[in-house]
């Protein structure tokens, strides 16, 4: 009884939802186009970051090498952006992460990943929200600040904000006015934005580059230390240079330890790109422009990165930059004052674009979870006339705007880390899983015949020629190292379920060895042990078949860059402090107090009764996730159609 019970709830947690695929079938307004996604993600990506990050990277970890740091960050971001790519492909819905996971791994995992995107949102809306006001209220000389301070004054240390931010407050609601007032229209807005932003940028590495002296990235710290010590006057956070400060000087002043210390740092500079993933059913083709969407504004974001550090490292020593105004200080040392003018439009189009970039994607996954069940029905109510997600809308921006005017929310603001991290995980995990599923046309995925059904039904029976003689499906160890079927079957799907979570335990348990053990024997020794039993796991992974479904994107290298995706950001995840881990901790179980009061019962995977736990043993597993892969494919065959329009428009 008590096991039947156990049974029962697991299929509950585990239910994955059915997903109807047709990219016609929306209840938005599909008006987004390719360059609306870039201009979203570059804006979302490229926020004030970019005005600061640069300087105290260098300054404290990198120097000239910081150009390599955002390399290798970039590098590290590209691969959790091909698997959003991937999935953005496959599933032409809203959502994001969270229903990247619902139609993948279960119910459970997908509420977490939602709950935690909205927490991430929130916080993100908010801090860059203050920051605005903060940027803002020093170029006029921070009156708001000390009209706040004088009337408005509170005494909660530790609690509450020294004093409540109005003008962040009356950002957030402009801004939540214009989401609730059209999607075209903020999307017209976050483009002016972002070009403006881009140019300022152009700009800076420019003149940068034309008034810099490559002597910079070669510096001696004898000759230094030896020289007279005038120039460093422009900074009085550190007149006098110490050889610490310097290091050892030239391209790597704190070698190869700096540049992957600064590369850490520089990975949360490009943040912001899944936004575009919560657009699935506002754009015109879906299948192709979000995975063109996310590579073009990664790459946009990385050569703007590479550039504004290369121009900042080469206009002035790196052992002089400032760590909160690097790009004015740099302009005033080779005597270029107004530029600073620039750079300070420039910051606040880009703390705007970023502002946009959190807001735009909280009010859609608070939708999809409310559509779903797992949030108030209340919530999933669309605008008539605007075809928005207006309750979520006004919802969400009400909550950010509360915390914008009460929390300082610096302490807040790893929390953002976790929620990101843990999406970029589950998104790795879900893409290594779906690829080898068995492809089985269901009947709850059936779509609208398009132009080129046959033409697709002839590549779909090439595809497949393979699956009607297929030998016998049993568990061995032949089997399970030299499949004898040469497409996925339920054996080989499930032996790819199975070591894909035993991976990610092992990751988990190899991150926390790793940065707890340092480089202690006996955490070598552990290490050692688990990353060989990583690579064997990763080798059965690498020698099942995999699906031959036809996608506008399919991840490269499978499964060797999920499965990098996996341990970078598992391992960023268990770099953040104690108290980071207490607060996700009780807001995740406030999450589980609505999810188990309310969600688990009011599903709607739950009221229509027609769903399959995810890690089903018996039968045919995980039947929906072999509809879906089925009905992916097919929903590909709008593609050419799609483009046409695009250009059209």
């Amino acid at each position: 009884m008590i096991l039947a019970t156990l049974k029962g709830i697991g299929k509950q947690l585990l239910r994955v939802k059915v997903v109807n695929c047709n990219a016609e079938d929306s209840h938005f307004s599909r008006c987004l186009n390719t360059f609306d996604l870039v201009a979203l993600g570059v804006g979302s990506t490229l926020g004030a970051g970019v005005y600061v990050l640069a300087g105290a990277v260098a300054r404290d970890s990198s120097g000239p090498a910081i150009v390599l740091s955002f390399l290798i960050a970039a590098v590290a971001s590209v691969l959790a952006g091909l698997c959003y790519a991937e999935f953005g492909a496959r599933v032409p819905k809203t959502g994001s992460a969270y229903l990247y996971s619902y139609v993948t791994v279960g119910e459970l995992w997908a509420f977490i990943t939602g709950w935690n995107l909205i927490l991430a949102y929130v916080i993100g809306t908010s801090s860059v929200a203050r920051a605005w006001s903060a940027t803002f209220d020093e170029l006029i000389g921070r009156h708001i600040e000390e009209f706040c301070r004088r009337y408005m004054s509170m005494n909660a240390p530790g609690v509450l904000a020294e004093y409540p931010d109005i003008f962040a407050v009356f950002i957030i609601l402009t801004l939540t006015g214009l989401l609730a007032f059209g999607v075209k229209e903020s999307a017209l807005v976050n483009k002016i934005f972002t070009c403006i932003n881009v140019l300022v940028l152009l700009f800076v590495i420019i003149s940068g580059l034309v008034k810099g002296d490559r002597k910079n990235w070669s510096l001696n710290p004898e000759e230094i230390l030896n020289a007279t010590t005038s120039n460093s006057s422009l900074n009085v956070s550190d007149p006098l240079p110490s050889e610490e400060s310097l290091g050892e000087g030239g391209f790597m002043p704190y070698g190869w330890t700096g540049v992957l210390s600064g590369a850490a740092t520089c990975f949360y500079a490009f943040v912001g790109f899944d936004c575009i993933a919560t657009t699935g059913e506002e754009v015109k083709n879906p299948q192709r422009a979000i995975p063109v969407g996310i590579v073009a504004s990664l790459l946009i974001c990385f050569v703007a990165y590479f550039g504004v550090s290369a121009a900042l490292t080469v206009m002035m020593p790196y052992y002089l930059l400032d760590k909160n105004s690097p790009l004015p200080v740099a302009f005033t040392y080779v005597g270029w004052d107004g530029a600073t003018y620039a750079v300070a439009i420039g910051s606040l189009c880009a703390l705007s674009t970023s502002l946009l970039g959190s807001m735009f994607p909280m009010p859609r996954v608070i939708w999809a979870m409310a559509e779903d069940g797992l949030l108030f029905k209340c919530l999933a109510k669309i605008s008539p006339r605007t075809k928005t997600p207006l309750i979520a809308t006004v919802t969400s921006g009400v909550v950010a705007a509360v915390m914008a005017f009460l929390f300082d929310l610096k302490d807040l603001v790893d929390l953002m880390s976790i929620g990101t991290l843990l999406a970029y995980t589950l998104v790795a995990a879900c893409v290594l899983v779906l690829r080898y599923q068995p492809e089985v046309p269901s009947a709850a995925y059936e779509m609208a015949n398009t132009q080129d059904e046959n033409e697709m039904g002839e590549s779909y029976n090439e595809g497949n020629i393979d699956m009607l003689p297929q030998p016998e499906d049993r568990f061995t160890i032949r089997n399970l190292l030299i499949p004898s079927n040469t497409e996925p079957s339920p054996l080989s799907g499930f032996a790819v379920n199975i070591c894909t979570s035993v991976l990610g335990v092992l990751v988990c348990v190899f991150c926390i060895v790793a940065v707890q053990g340092g480089w202690a024997p006996w955490s070598l020794s552990v290490l050692s042990v688990i990353l060989v039993v990583c690579l064997i796991l990763t080798f059965i992974v690498w020698r099942q078949p995999q699906s031959k479904a036809k996608l506008a994107f399919k991840v490269p290298l499978l499964p060797f860059l999920p499965v990098m995706s996996l341990f970078i950001n598992v391992y960023l995840m268990m770099q953040l402090d104690r108290g980071t881990w207490l607060r996700f901790c009780i807001w995740m179980v406030i999450g589980f107090i609505i999810y188990f009061g309310y969600g688990i019962r009011n599903s709607s995977e739950a009221v229509s009764g027609s769903y399959t736990a995810a890690c089903e043993m018996k039968g045919e597993p995980m039947a929906e996730k072999k509809a879906f892969l089925h009905n992916a494919q097919r929903a590909t065959g709008d593609d050419d159609d799609d483009d046409e329009d695009d250009e059209d428009s």
